[in-house]
């Protein structure tokens, strides 16, 4: 099955960087326990397996990190819609995920592919304040850096995150954590990942999202953060133009860029968008 796997590196920032995702395409799903030995195997933070849905079209996915399956994964989507432009010709994909129906959209574009996703619905509110304490212990910040614009709070865009924003571009560089003691607050409280950001303006924003729930210390792009993200923007007034963009990974050598599309409707699916390149 690990043959069966192809490479790829979604939200690429020009020719370079990208998060590298796997992307299975068979004919029925696998076991669950083989869909957790391939993705330890590949390595990379996320593994998608899609299968033809049956008789009502579309692909059934699902997703899994080296050590657990994760309800929806934004930059793995991304992959998957390059790898089925490339197998299957440009177009729209009706994925359905163990939760929700959304798309992916994939178009060929010389070495790379252009894909947008629609998220699952978004939601978002208050963080309690004991939580947001003990996350800005775990980071080693302190109320004091929070943006006070953009308060902590709870957002999903398919997936279960924190949101903390910070007020300067080097407290977001100097994020360190221990990845031991994240896999159990991440765990406890059902998040995928926790979205650390800093606005450089309204439509600009730099990221960080510690992905210790799934094995992982770091995530250099994260689609499904960037539309929890989103959805909390537009929940709260922000006066983000109907898009942002968001710039991930530079922390780790590892450029990546992020286009959101936003919606007027509350809680409505957004759309994130980026370049995908095959790895060789």
């Amino acid at each position: 099955m690990i043959e069966q796997v192809e490479r790829v590196a979604a939200f690429c920032a020009g020719d370079v960087g990208g998060n590298p995702a796997g992307v299975y395409l068979g004919t029925a799903m696998p076991d669950e326990a083989d869909m957790r030995r391939v993705a330890a195997q590949v390595g990379y933070s996320e593994t998608v397996f899609a299968v033809p849905a049956g008789a009502g079209g579309g692909w059934r996915v699902r997703y899994f990190s080296p050590e657990s399956e994760v309800p929806f994964c934004g930059h793995a989507t991304i992959a998957l819609g390059a790898v089925l432009a490339l197998k299957h010709g440009d177009g729209s994909y009706r994925l359905t995920t163990n939760h929700a129906e959304i798309a992916v959209r994939g178009a060929r574009r010389g070495d790379t592919i252009a894909a947008t996703l629609q998220s699952p619905p978004t939601s978002s509110g208050p963080a309690p304040q004991a939580l947001v304490d003990e996350a800005l212990a775990l980071f080693g910040y302190t109320a004091a850096d929070l943006d006070p614009r953009l308060p902590p709070a709870l957002a999903n865009g398919g997936a279960g995150h924190l949101v903390i924003a910070l007020k300067s571009r080097e407290l977001l560089a100097a994020m360190r954590y221990d990845l031991d003691a994240g896999r159990t607050l991440m765990r406890r409280e059902g998040f995928a990942t926790i979205v650390i950001v800093h606005a450089e303006g309204a439509q600009r924003f730099h990221a960080r999202n510690p992905f210790a729930s799934g094995g992982v210390y770091e995530d250099p792009a994260t689609g499904a953060g960037a539309a929890a993200l989103a959805g909390y923007l537009r929940d709260g007034g922000w006066p983000h133009g109907g898009a942002i963009d968001i710039v991930q990974g530079e922390d780790m050598g590892v450029p990546c860029h992020l286009h959101v599309d936003i919606g007027p409707e509350p809680g409505s699916p957004v759309q994130v968008s980026g370049s995908a390149r095959l790895i060789a």
